[in-house]
């Protein structure tokens, strides 16, 4: 019998029969039943409950997080059911219009079958919407955090339109079979046109980025099981997109034309065009998809709820783990409590983590 795979289980059942205030007998007899499945199997199978109740609290242990408060409003759908790459497209595109919800955003997981032996689904995207980035001789179109993924989606058959916002066609493996290729139907893609509340100029730049961040590129590990493929989301928070994607000089470095657009002298520091321009874009950003009606979260607000999440689990007896390099906003950090705090790093299960690229 796989010892580890017993005691991770026996853990995790034994955590969720407590949080679940279920009696002494119910948790043996689930223990004993989890037992012979891995005695006869190798592996065991997640109740419904389980599986939502691992799902949620992967995301209250994800120490990177600083959405967390909101653990427990999870949507967690099981399909764990499917297995042919046609079924798990369907999945998705409903776990996406479901997730997007006109843009009142709904922090949702849909979870495929685990991965035993040589069983298992992955999603070969980072997210289930990503921009493209095309090399070209005259530098990156579109993102240069895509390009890779970008050239792996050409050889697999998908025509380039060479634009800064084209999205990604879905890539779905089941086991070692030929990964399939699943262009993402319009009508389920929910963009936002950035734009400034002062500046009218900045609509002239033509920018725009997705609603919805869903992650599909980590595994979910529950008890000792793993699901390979297990996209998640909540909603942004204003400075991943502003401050990051769409700032970062590896990404879409957009700072130097803003601040030259602001009349800004870009050749000195002692301007401090960067900061002064960083503001203004994420103003922009937040600006744009408040106007539209898409939920998003400023950096300052998200600091106060991770406040409150922090005396919630203490309130519960919990210690509350982080990662301070991820739980810090990129503006202003020194402007919110967790700047001034320390959080062990330390990983407890269950959890997302990353998985080897399948094309790498």
């Amino acid at each position: 019998m796989n010892t580890e795979l017993l005691k991770e289980a026996t853990e995790f059942v034994r955590s969720f029969y407590n949080e679940a205030n279920k009696s002494a007998e119910e948790l043996e007899d689930r223990l004993i039943e989890v037992t012979q499945q891995i005695d006869q199997h190798g592996y065991y199978e997640h109740t419904t409950a389980e599986l939502e109740f691992g799902a949620k609290v992967a995301w209250r242990n994800s120490n990177r997080c600083i959405g967390r408060l909101f653990w427990n409003h999870l949507t967690v759908i099981d399909k764990r059911h499917l297995h042919t790459e046609e079924d798990i497209r369907d999945a998705l595109f409903e776990h996406m219009d479901f997730a997007t919800n006109d843009g009142r955003i709904r922090p949702t997981i849909t979870i495929f079958s685990q991965a035993y032996r040589n069983k298992k689904i992955r999603i070969w995207n980072h997210q289930l919407i990503r921009y493209a980035g095309y090399r070209t001789e005259q530098g990156v179109i579109g993102d240069p955090g895509s390009v890779d993924f970008t050239e792996i989606c050409i050889n697999l058959g998908w025509e380039p339109k060479y634009g800064k916002f084209d999205v990604l066609p879905l890539v779905v493996q089941v086991n070692e079979h030929t990964p399939q290729l699943f262009e993402i139907p319009e009508h389920l893609i929910l963009e936002v046109p950035i734009r400034h509340p002062q500046y009218e100029w900045f609509e002239d730049l033509q920018l725009k980025w997705y609603a919805v961040p869903m992650i599909s590129e980590m595994c979910l590990e529950i008890g000792g099981i793993t699901y390979t493929a297990a996209p998640f989301n909540g909603w942004y928070m204003g400075t991943e997109i502003g401050a990051r994607n769409l700032a970062d000089e590896f990404r879409y470095n957009l700072l130097p034309q803003i601040g030259s657009l602001m009349g800004l002298d870009i050749r000195s520091n002692i301007s401090l065009w960067k900061d002064r321009a960083l503001l203004e874009l994420n103003t922009a950003v937040l600006h744009s998809y408040k106007e539209d009606g898409v939920s998003i979260v400023d950096h300052h607000t998200a600091a106060q709820q991770f406040k409150l999440f922090e005396e919630k689990e203490m309130e519960n007896g919990r210690d509350v783990t982080g990662d301070w390099t991820w739980l810090i906003p990129p503006l202003a950090p020194a402007a919110t409590h967790i700047f001034h705090n320390h959080y062990a790093n330390e990983i407890v299960k269950p959890n997302y983590f990353y998985q080897t690229k399948p094309y790498e």
